[in-house]
């Protein structure tokens, strides 16, 4: 019996707002509980600057969330493991909406897999990034990719983002992840030239399509 690769619909969101994509997540996850329709979707978009935070460790103090809204970001509580980080313009935000089911039962080897497909990518670009302690690809002692997943019933949500040409100053007001003594990179920062999130986005696509043996549909929005 021939094996058929699991299909992931690609879809492009471009610029979006953090709650948008939320909103455009739990419709896919939905598809995954009804069973209505292709489910499985890589989203990608770049998000206005909005401050996350996980559900690791203790919530986050409400009057350092109000200094960073003043900084002209929003500020969103998650439901993604990790704790809090910076999505804004120049980040290349990958949610893939997958049923482990299609893949591998097992939210560790999936974790894994995404942090060898920036690796991939990374290498693609001429830079050797890796993986740490902590979750998340780094080049050095700098973060150039944060992960931080949900999954309920083998359903995946939430997802990564790789710095391309991100502003690197909104990550001095926090501690990004919650990891003291260490420092952001992105792509541009790396290579000394622009590297935008459209020039990212080819690379990110065959090495997830490598890494997870899957076929790529360029999917259609929905919701």
């Amino acid at each position: 019996m021939q094996h058929h690769r699991p299909v992931v619909n690609v879809v492009r969101l471009g610029l979006r707002s953090y709650q948008e994509a939320l909103q455009l997540q739990q419709v896919y996850v939905d598809r995954h509980r009804s069973g209505s329709g292709p489910a499985n979707a890589l989203l990608l978009c770049e998000h206005a600057p909005v401050y996350t935070t996980g559900i690791r460790n203790q919530p986050y103090p409400e009057a350092q969330l109000d200094q960073l809204r003043l900084l002209g970001a929003e500020v969103y509580r998650t439901n993604r493991g990790g704790l809090i980080t910076f999505h804004g313009p120049g980040q290349l935000v990958c949610y893939p909406v997958l049923d482990l089911g299609c893949f591998k039962k097992s939210v560790r080897w999936y974790v894994c897999e995404l942090e060898k497909t920036i690796i991939s990518v990374c290498r693609r670009f001429g830079i050797e990034a890796s993986t740490s302690p902590h979750t998340g690809v780094w080049v050095g002692q700098n973060k150039i990719c944060a992960i931080g997943i949900h999954c309920g019933r083998y359903v995946t949500s939430h997802g990564l983002a790789l710095n391309c040409n991100t502003d690197l100053s909104w990550f001095g007001h926090i501690v990004p992840c919650g990891i003291e003594g260490k420092g952001v990179t992105s792509l541009s920062a790396e290579l000394h030239r622009d590297v935008d999130v459209d020039e990212a986005v080819p690379h990110l696509l065959d090495a997830f399509r490598d890494r997870f043996n899957c076929e790529l549909k360029d999917g259609k929005m929905t919701g």
